[in-house]
């Protein structure tokens, strides 16, 4: 068993959130978890990923509009991640939809394979829900595919449960799960 050290990432790792996002992207559950393919991902242009990092990442300021964290294993290999997102009421969100109230939406998460089941997702969130309280908010969301029992069980662990809001999104039939913080 590992130990994992949970952090934000920082703007210059921007290779590591490749690699990681790549990964994820590999695995057999993407399809029902990520809306990009492999081969969109590995296409992106390095200013893509140098960008996305310095957006999420610790160096952002504590003003920052997103912070992606990561777990570390004790061999210094990344093996997850998830990233919250500040949506704030009257914006529109990833699907057009206008928000309804401020709020935090995590996307992103990924494990990988042999260190799922470890408690790592809940630590993950954990660091991510915190920082969402440091900034102000009260609640986070996410969307999990309705067929992706999985991630849906691992959610409720980490205390979301469903709102009741179902949509038609780029992966087909999506539940939105929330829970207070």
């Amino acid at each position: 068993m590992s130990n994992y050290t949970i952090r934000p990432i920082r703007a210059s790792e921007w290779r590591e959130v490749r690699a990681l996002r790549l990964a994820g992207l590999e695995d057999d559950a993407a399809p029902l978890a990520f809306v990009e393919s492999y081969d969109e991902g590995a296409a992106m242009p390095d200013s893509f990923w140098i960008d996305r990092a310095a957006g999420s990442s610790v160096d952002a300021g504590p003003e920052a509009g997103a912070r992606q964290f990561v777990a570390v294993a004790d061999d210094d290999g990344w093996v997850g991640t998830s990233v919250v997102i500040v949506e704030s009421a009257g914006e529109k969100d990833f699907e057009g939809r206008t928000v309804e109230s401020s709020g935090g939406h995590v996307v992103g998460v990924f494990i990988e394979p042999r260190h799922r089941g470890s408690g790592l997702v809940e630590r993950l969130f954990e660091a991510s829900l915190d920082w969402a309280q440091e900034r102000g908010l009260s609640r986070v969301r996410l969307y999990v595919h309705a067929e992706n029992r999985r991630a849906k069980d691992a959610y409720r662990k980490c205390g979301f449960e469903p709102t009741g809001v179902r949509l038609d999104g780029a992966l087909g039939q999506e539940i939105e799960m929330a829970r207070c913080i």
